[in-house]
C-alpha cells in the first residue's frame, strides 16, 4: 500500500478507469468486485462530500463534479445488478442520492443517507464483511514501514517531502476528521484494489489477513486515549452489545457509534477496538453480563428439554466465565449487590442438581435479569468514583492482608519467645517467597495465560482448606502448651529438638501458603479494578493499605512481646482456630463455586464472606466439623499425658 490518497483526481480519467475496470470483469463472476466497487464509491461520496458543498453552495467545483459523476456510476452499477426482490428499492434510493447532491443538500444528510444505501447494498449483494480472524496489529506495523511509510511516513502522519508534490497528496492518517467517517472495510477496499488514476496501487497479491490487518492499523492511527477506550468496553456491556462480532466492528466507524454513546466515548473505544480487535470476540466469550443472561437461558432451555447435566454446566459456565472475572469490580461498587447475583447464581445451578420444577428456575432466572440490570448500572463508567476507586483498592488489600499478617505475626513471635531466632528467616523467607510467587502469577495470568473461573476457584479452594488443616493442627498444638508458666522450659526444650529435625521448613511452608493464598485472591482483585487512568488512585489506596498493616504488625508484635507465654499460645490457638474455621467455610465455598462440589441452600441464612459463613448445608457442616475438631483437640491436649511438663 505505496498510498492511499483523497479520492480528488480529475472526473473523466476516473470515469475512464472505472469503465476499463467493468469492461475487463465481464467474462468473469463481476458480481462480488462489482457490488464492492460501488460500496466504495459510496464511501467516498459520505467521506468527501463535505468538502464538495457547504451551506448549500459549490466549496470546490472539482470536488463536486467528481460527486455528481460517482453519484451517476453508483445509479447504473446498481441497475445492472441481477434482479432481485431489493433491487428496485435501491435503483430508486441511488436516483434520491443523485438528487440530493444535484440540490446541494447538507453534508450530514448526504452522508448519511450514502452510508444507508452501502448497507443496504452488502444486505441485497453480500460480500465478506470482516476478517475470518482477529487482524494481528503487530505484524501490521511492520507491514506499514515495508508498504506505505514511503509515502505516509513512518508514522502515517507527515507524507516524505519527495511524495507533498503528488496530486493528490498522501493521506494524513493522523486526519481525525477523515478518520471519524471511515470504516475498517472501507480502508480493506482500497487496499484490495488500490485507487484509479492515482499511484495508489492495488495490494491484493497480500494475503487476505495481511490487508486486513493493514486497514485496522491504518483506521487506528488517529484514534487516541486507549486506555480509556479499554475502560469504557471492559464496564460498558450494553456497548460491547452494540458490537458483538468482527463483522460489526469492520464495518462501523467512529461517526456512526457516536450517534449512540456520544462522540468522546466512541473515539475512545474504537481506538481501543482498531487496535484490538481480538478483544470483541474476547468480550462476547466471557467477563460480561450479557454472556451470563445468554448462558443461563440456553441453561433453562437445557434443563426444559431434559438435558440436565448440559443446563448444569451452562449454568457453571455462566458464573465462573460470565461473573466472576466481574465479581471483584462489582465488589468495590456495590458489594452486596455481588453478593445477591452470587447467591441467585448459587441458587439457580442448586435448583438444577436438586431436580427443581421449571417454573421455579424460571422464577429465578427473572429475578437474577433484575440484578443484573442493577450491576449493569453500577458497572457503567459514569458510576465510578476516585473515592469508590480507592476505598475498593484500600479494602481489599487491607482485609486479605489482616487475614494472612495474624497468622504470620504469631508464628514470628512464637520464635521469638521461644529464642530460636535462627529459625526467623524461615518464616520470612515463607511469606517473602508467597509474594513473589503471587507476583509471578499475575505475569503468567497477564501476559501468557488466562486463568479461568474454574481454576481461579480451584486455587482458592485447595489453598483455603490446605491452611485450614494446617492451622488446626498448630492451633491444637499451642493450645496444649499453654497450660502453666513452668512449661516454658519444656517448650523452648522441645522447641529446639523439633526445630533440629526439620519443623523450620514446616514454619516456612505454612507461611507460604497462607499468605500466598491471600496473595492470589488479591491480585484477581486488583486485576479486575486496574485501568491505566485510575492506576493512581489505585496504588494510593494500596500504600495506604501497606502503611496500615505494617502499623498493625507493629502493635501485635510489640504487644505479644508483653504478653506472659501461657496468655500468648492461649490467645495464638483462639485466634488460629478461627481462622481455621474460616478459611474451611471459604474452601468449601470455592469448590462449590467450581461445581465441583453440590450447594445446599438454606433459606433466609445471609452471606458472610469474610467469615467464610455461606448459607449452604455443606459450608456449615464443614465449619462444625473444624470447630468440632480443634474443641476435641483443645480437650485431649488438656489431659494429655504429653501436655505434662517435664520434671
Amino acid at each position: 500500500m505505496h498510498r492511499i490518497v483523497s479520492a480528488t483526481v480529475h472526473p473523466a480519467l476516473r470515469l475512464i478507469l472505472l469503465a476499463l475496470a467493468l469492461c475487463l470483469s465481464v467474462t468473469a463472476n463481476a458480481e462480488e468486485p462489482d457490488v464492492r466497487t460501488t460500496w466504495r464509491l459510496l464511501d467516498y461520496i459520505a467521506v468527501d462530500y463535505a468538502s464538495a458543498v457547504s451551506e448549500g453552495r459549490v466549496a470546490d467545483e472539482f470536488e463536486y463534479r467528481e460527486m455528481v459523476e460517482f453519484s451517476d456510476v453508483v445509479a447504473r452499477q446498481i441497475a445492472a445488478f441481477p434482479d432481485t426482490k431489493d433491487n428496485q428499492a435501491l435503483i430508486r434510493r441511488s436516483d434520491q442520492l443523485r438528487a440530493l447532491i444535484a440540490n446541494k443538500e447538507p453534508a450530514e444528510r448526504v452522508g448519511r443517507f450514502a452510508r444507508a444505501l452501502a448497507a443496504s447494498l452488502l444486505t441485497a449483494y453480500p460480500v465478506p464483511l470482516a476478517p475470518s480472524q482477529a487482524p494481528d496489529l503487530v505484524r501490521a506495523r511492520t507491514l506499514f514501514a515495508q508498504n506505505c511509510a514511503s509515502c505516509h511516513g513512518a508514522a502515517g502522519s507527515a507524507p516524505p517531502a519527495a511524495m507533498q508534490a503528488l496530486d493528490p497528496p498522501p493521506i494524513d492518517f493522523t486526519d481525525i476528521d477523515r478518520a471519524r467517517q471511515r470504516s475498517a472495510f472501507g480502508l480493506y477496499q482500497v487496499i484490495t484494489q488500490g485507487l484509479e488514476g492515482t499511484s495508489m496501487a492495488s495490494f491484493a497479491s497480500l494475503s487476505d489477513e495481511d490487508r486486513w490487518a493493514l486497514a485496522f492499523y491504518a483506521g487506528s492511527i488517529a484514534l487516541e486515549d486507549m486506555a480509556k477506550g479499554e475502560r469504557i468496553w471492559r464496564e460498558d456491556d450494553g456497548i460491547r452489545q452494540l458490537v458483538p462480532d468482527l463483522e460489526t466492528l469492520a464495518a462501523l466507524t467512529p461517526e456512526s457509534l457516536a450517534e449512540e454513546i456520544g462522540e468522546d466515548r466512541a473515539l475512545a473505544v474504537m481506538a481501543y477496538l482498531r487496535a484490538n480487535p481480538d478483544a470483541v470476540g474476547q468480550a462476547n466469550d466471557a467477563g460480561s453480563l450479557a454472556f451470563v443472561r445468554d448462558t443461563l437461558d440456553r441453561s433453562l432451555s437445557a434443563y426444559q428439554a431434559g438435558n440436565r447435566e448440559e443446563a448444569r454446566q451452562l449454568a457453571l459456565s455462566a458464573y465462573l466465565d460470565g461473573f466472576e472475572p466481574l465479581e471483584a469490580l462489582l465488589a468495590t461498587r456495590d458489594g452486596g449487590l455481588m453478593r445477591e447475583v452470587e447467591q441467585a447464581l448459587g441458587q439457580f445451578r442448586a435448583g438444577i442438581e436438586s431436580g427443581a420444577d421449571p417454573s421455579e428456575l424460571q422464577q429465578l432466572r427473572a429475578r437474577i435479569d433484575t440484578l443484573l440490570a442493577r450491576a449493569e448500572g453500577a458497572l457503567a463508567p459514569e458510576a465510578a468514583s476516585e473515592i469508590s476507586t480507592f476505598l475498593g483498592a484500600f479494602t481489599i488489600l487491607l482485609r486479605e492482608g489482616i487475614e494472612a499478617l495474624l497468622v504470620v505475626i504469631a508464628m514470628i513471635a512464637f520464635v521469638k519467645k521461644s529464642r530460636r531466632f535462627e529459625v526467623l528467616p524461615y518464616v520470612h523467607g515463607g511469606w517473602i517467597a508467597a509474594l513473589l510467587a503471587g507476583v509471578a502469577t499475575w505475569v503468567v495470568a497477564t501476559y501468557f495465560v488466562s486463568i479461568s473461573g474454574a481454576s481461579r476457584e480451584m486455587t482458592e479452594g485447595i489453598g483455603a482448606l490446605l491452611a485450614a488443616v494446617i492451622l488446626v493442627s498448630v492451633g491444637i498444638w499451642m493450645h496444649g502448651k499453654s497450660q502453666a508458666e513452668e512449661w516454658r522450659r519444656y517448650i523452648q526444650e522441645k522447641m529446639g529438638k523439633a526445630l533440629s529435625r526439620g519443623s523450620a521448613w514446616f514454619l516456612f511452608s505454612l507461611a507460604f501458603v497462607v499468605v500466598y493464598r491471600e496473595a492470589f485472591e488479591t491480585i484477581l482483585f486488583y486485576a479486575a479494578l486496574w485501568n491505566p487512568q485510575s492506576s493512581g488512585i489505585i496504588l494510593a489506596g494500596a500504600l495506604s493499605a501497606v502503611a496500615l498493616l505494617a502499623l498493625i504488625a507493629w502493635a501485635m508484635l510489640r504487644y505479644s512481646r508483653k504478653l506472659p507465654i501461657t496468655q500468648f499460645f492461649r490467645y495464638s490457638a483462639i485466634l488460629i482456630a478461627i481462622l481455621a474455621v474460616i478459611l474451611a467455610g471459604k474452601g468449601v465455598g470455592a469448590f462449590q463455586e467450581a461445581g465441583v462440589l453440590t450447594a445446599t441452600f438454606i433459606a433466609g441464612l445471609p452471606r458472610l464472606a469474610e467469615l467464610g459463613f455461606f448459607p449452604t448445608v455443606e459450608t456449615i457442616v464443614a465449619q462444625l466439623l473444624t470447630l468440632l475438631a480443634l474443641i476435641a483437640g483443645f480437650h485431649s491436649g488438656r489431659h494429655s499425658p504429653k501436655s505434662a511438663p517435664a520434671r
